[in-house]
């Protein structure tokens, strides 16, 4: 399938039009975020958790009501979200940690993280999404898991094309990435609008235990 690249020029100026509206706008879109945060609360108890693309810090602040002994690291790309996210997470005081900058490449955090989100940001990373979730891979603690929630397709070829407008693609792509480098302990599809879109939970551990470095597919 075709896919549009999206830049990082491009997303910095989306992503500044939209910080100001986004969480109005978008609670009608990205379905599931709750339903990770709820999961994780069941499964586990990190104490390190690092959220790539945190945006405004929704998924900080459930995180960190949810887990109040752990320190949260957000990273995005975008100055405008982690403004608002910035006054969001102000009352969870100096457990959290915002940086601004691109998830390309092992950050190196250290302590490193036993816990890594991503919440809808995958499938705007095109090309190089291989890469990122490689990173996660290798930047988590031995023993660590990975989160994401996402879109993952729609059997609507007018959506997709909609959404690839918005920078977002929806081809089923993720899930078989995921899945080469991590253990699925849940992959879950579950549909949106009586079936116009599919959105993705996913949790796993690294596939061939902490030690193992991983190698991203071919594609």
């Amino acid at each position: 399938m075709n896919h549009v690249m999206t830049s990082r020029e491009t997303l910095q100026r989306y992503y500044s039009l939209h910080s100001r509206i986004y969480d109005a706008t978008r609670w009608s879109f990205l379905f599931g975020r709750s339903q990770l945060v709820r999961e994780l609360g069941r499964r586990f108890c990190p104490v390190r958790i690092l959220e790539v693309g945190c945006g405004t810090g929704v998924n900080l602040f459930r995180l960190g009501r949810m887990f109040p002994k752990a320190r949260l690291t957000g990273i995005d790309t975008s100055a405008s979200m982690l403004r608002v996210a910035r006054r969001k997470l102000g009352c969870l005081g100096d457990r959290v940690e915002l940086l601004e900058g691109y998830y390309d490449a092992a950050s190196g955090i250290r302590p490193a993280p036993d816990l890594i989100c991503f919440s809808y940001c995958l499938s705007m990373i095109n090309p190089g999404v291989e890469n990122v979730v490689a990173a996660a891979a290798a930047d988590l603690a031995p023993g660590g898991s990975l989160a994401v929630v996402d879109f993952h397709g729609s059997r609507h070829r007018w959506f997709r094309r909609w959404m690839q407008a918005n920078h977002v693609r929806m081809d089923e792509h993720l899930l078989p990435v995921l899945k080469a480098g991590f253990y699925a302990d849940m992959a879950s599809v579950r549909t949106a609008y009586g079936g116009l879109w599919q959105y993705l939970l996913f949790l796993g551990r690294l596939r061939g235990g902490p030690d193992r470095r991983w190698t991203p597919p071919d594609r």
